[in-house]
């Protein structure tokens, strides 16, 4: 066990994989911010945990069943000389659901903001319409979480042999999202252009997932620098627009 523990090689995969695992997970924070922001404050930060403690404990069943996982990409059957696997199945379908999911948050965030906010006249009834819509948003996380997992997982096989490598590292990238996660999802919060942006790149991510189940390759690192190169842009618009409301509020005569 101390060999284990004093082998560099073994610090190497766990620190590599942690890395990736977390870069992995960027789609699903976005995802969970998103969806969280809908709720009530009280209701936000145990959404944020629980949608977590999900992507968490998918991914450790996953690791657990590799036999399984990895079954997955024998073909169950063919559409027009195209087979298709479980995991094809899976990615579709997520694909898919991601984005209806995007398309219809950004519908509802440019077009009709409050379509789905409760009236706030009657507390008992606004409080009744947040648990439910609670329930209702873990529930699309946990869909969600599923697909990413199996997505990190399979990626996780392709890297480290050991087992226990894998469970440290997702439990390890687990916690850095969960501290990362509310930072973020206020900060999307706050700034509604970066909320469609976070929306589009969730809308490549599911045209990616979709293309991936079709058997069409397309590198998410070219999903991750368009988004970094969009996100550079509009962290200029904001640093711009605060420097022009600052100097309308130094030449605007005090009262």
């Amino acid at each position: 066990m101390l060999e284990f523990l004093l082998d560099p090689n073994i610090w190497i995969a766990f620190a590599m994989l942690t890395a990736l695992e977390i870069v992995l997970g960027i789609d699903n924070i976005i995802f969970i911010s998103i969806l969280v922001g809908r709720l009530p404050a009280h209701l936000r930060d145990k959404a944020r945990r629980l949608g977590l403690g999900f992507a968490m404990v998918s991914r450790l069943l996953l690791l657990f069943t590799l036999s399984w996982v990895m079954g997955l990409t024998v073909d169950l059957f063919s559409v027009l000389g195209k087979g298709f696997s479980g995991r094809d199945l899976v990615l579709l379908s997520g694909g898919l659901f991601l984005l209806y999911k995007a398309s219809h948050e950004i519908f509802v965030e440019v077009e009709a903001r409050e379509q789905d906010v409760p009236p706030q006249t009657d507390a008992l009834a606004l409080k009744a319409a947040g648990n439910k819509l609670f329930w209702v948003i873990i529930g699309q996380i946990a869909v969600i979480d599923i697909v990413f997992s199996l997505d990190s997982v399979i990626t996780a096989v392709g890297m480290v042999d050991q087992i226990s490598v894998m469970v440290a590292a997702v439990v390890t990238s687990v916690g850095v999202m969960l501290v990362a996660a509310k930072p973020i999802g206020e900060f999307v919060d706050r700034h509604p252009s970066v909320k469609v942006l976070a929306l589009a790149f969730l809308v490549m991510v599911g045209m990616a997932l979709t293309a991936e189940a079709l058997d069409q390759q397309v590198p998410k690192a070219y999903i991750y620098a368009a988004m970094a190169f969009s996100l550079a842009v509009e962290a200029l618009n904001i640093r711009a627009r605060g420097k022009r409301l600052a100097a309308v509020k130094a030449t605007s005569p005090t009262v």
